[in-house]
Order: structure tokens, then C-alpha cells, then sequence
């Protein structure tokens, strides 16, 4: 388990695209976007049970996550965020808590009070909790 240094809050803050790397049966990468939040040193995004990222975490939890920033290092290089761990899937069935992470992601990232796309979803919800094993990208994260 590593820490999120508190140069990446801000990350989490604004509503940054996050990159969701997981791996297919076959090994090979599958990639996505999704919207994700900080809990303490985890990373929660709200994801549906029937989709192919969701079926890969159930049978191999690794995970990455890549969130480009807006800001230029000292390198002069485009900030970015590489966040490596183990993903702890909870649901579906959980329709209260699914719910209440999509309607603060739909906050930060629509400026809605609500998660607009929910009709008939909320049963299938599964909350992804990333526990961050390595944390590399460029940027004032890195050591």
C-alpha cells in the first residue's frame, strides 16, 4: 500500500479524466475512461457489473490509472499521474452506495446535483475501491 502524496489531491479535486488499464483473459490491455474520487490514500470509481472492465477486475484486480493534468512539470514536460493497485469491488446490489458515488462524481464532473444516466442502473452498480501499491507519472508525485 502506498500513500497518495498531497501533490495529487488537487487531482481528485477537478474533473479530471481518469484512464482505467485492466487486463483481458488473453493478456492483453484494456483501457477506458472513467470518473474516480479520493478516499484517504484509495481511489473509488462507480462501474457497472456487466461491463468488460468490471468482468476483467473480478478475475484479475490489477489496475492502473493514468489522470493527465493541466499543469507542465519543472522538466517542462505535461504533468501526469500513474497510479498502479489492487482493485476491491463491492456490489452489484448495492444501490444506495452506488448511487451516492455517482451523484458526488456527477457533482465534480457535470455540475449536477445528480447522476443524470442512472434509470435502470443502480441494482447492476459496483464501487471499485483501488488500493495504490506505486504511484510514478511526471510530476511533483514523484520522488
Amino acid at each position: 500500500m502506498s500513500t497518495l502524496p498531497d501533490s495529487t489531491h488537487r487531482l481528485f479535486e477537478e474533473p479530471k479524466d481518469v484512464t482505467i488499464v485492466t487486463i483481458d483473459p488473453d493478456g492483453s490491455p484494456q483501457a477506458s475512461l472513467v470518473w474516480a474520487e479520493r478516499d484517504g490514500d484509495d481511489i473509488l470509481i462507480g462501474l457497472q457489473a456487466p461491463h468488460r472492465k468490471t468482468r476483467n477486475l473480478v478475475r484479475d484486480p490489477r489496475v492502473t490509472l493514468l489522470i493527465q493534468d493541466d499543469q507542465v512539470s519543472r522538466r517542462g514536460i505535461t504533468q501526469y499521474l500513474v497510479l498502479r493497485g489492487t482493485a476491491k469491488l463491492e456490489g452489484p446490489g448495492i444501490p444506495a452506495a452506488y448511487k451516492a458515488l455517482m451523484d458526488r462524481e456527477s457533482q465534480r464532473y457535470l455540475g449536477v446535483p445528480e447522476f443524470p444516466f442512472g434509470e435502470g442502473i443502480w441494482e447492476t452498480g459496483v464501487v471499485a475501491r483501488i488500493v495504490v501499491d506505486r504511484v510514478t507519472g511526471e510530476g511533483p508525485w514523484v520522488r
